[in-house]
């Protein structure tokens, strides 16, 4: 597919994405949250690899953890960061901003729902206890260094994050094998984690499920913090960023289409 026929996919699968019904659309909001936990789940077992050194662990954690994109891509759920591609379709008059803004409040709440769903039923099997311990010791680790972080790095490592997802997605357009999808989610996930970017969705699942193994050293008011400057960076990233910049390549001079 060209870039405008990509364009165009984008913005059919926004109409699709618009005119869900509430509960369907939560409901699969929470398997996605579910899904990019899973990603951050795969990702603790290499981060808790204390042999290995920082590129590497930054290669293979964010590798491990693109399998959460991938199986959004291709088994179907909506995730908050890859629907802020919603705005080219609103940009086309296919639907209102405020169906835009109420499918981004019902899917964000669905994966904030699934992300805390998979971190109760880890901690319950003990995933932390893996490793000899190491597997929650990373996980607090994680947590611990999220949390520390000034508000305006998280938000402007949220742009990055999210430039790079919705390049995922798009890319994923042009795919038509499950190899396809699975190349486009794989290379720039890859390159988000390894580069220390923010994704407030699996921040949904890092941060409690870290502070639920910190003993109180993971405070919730900087965890509500983190999320709440991720999201508002992803939303800049997705929306503004890399939406806006391929509306205006792409699709802005075909308003008839």
């Amino acid at each position: 597919m060209t870039p405008a026929e990509i364009e165009a996919a984008a913005e059919k699968a926004g109409r699709a994405k618009a005119a869900l019904p509430p509960g369907r659309a939560f409901m699969r909001a929470m398997l996605a949250g579910f899904l990019i936990g899973l990603g951050g789940m795969f990702m603790l077992i290499v981060k808790s690899d204390a042999a290995l050194s920082f590129a590497p662990s930054a290669l293979l954690g964010g590798l491990c953890f693109s399998v959460g994109l991938f199986a959004v891509l291709v088994a179907g759920a909506e995730l908050f960061t890859g629907n802020n591609l919603m705005v080219l379709g609103c940009l086309r008059g296919a639907y209102a901003p405020s169906q835009l803004v109420r499918s981004w409040v019902i899917v964000y709440a669905g994966n904030l729902a699934g992300s805390l769903v998979l971190a109760a039923i880890l901690l319950v099997a003990d995933f932390a206890g893996m490793n000899g311990g190491a597997v929650g010791e990373a996980a607090v680790a994680v947590a611990t260094a999220k949390t520390s972080l000034p508000f305006a790095t998280v938000c402007f490592r949220g742009i990055m994050c999210n430039f790079l997802v919705c390049l995922a997605v798009w890319i994923s357009f042009a795919g038509t094998s499950v190899v396809d999808k699975l190349i486009a989610a794989a290379l720039p996930v890859t390159a988000f984690v390894a580069c220390g970017f923010e994704h407030c969705v699996a921040n949904m699942f890092f941060l409690p499920f870290g502070m639920a193994l910190s003993g109180g050293t993971v405070a919730p008011d900087a965890a509500l913090m983190n999320i709440v400057a991720a999201t508002l960076g992803n939303i800049v990233g997705g929306a503004l960023l890399f939406a806006g910049a391929y509306w205006l390549a792409y699709g802005a001079k075909d308003a008839d289409r």
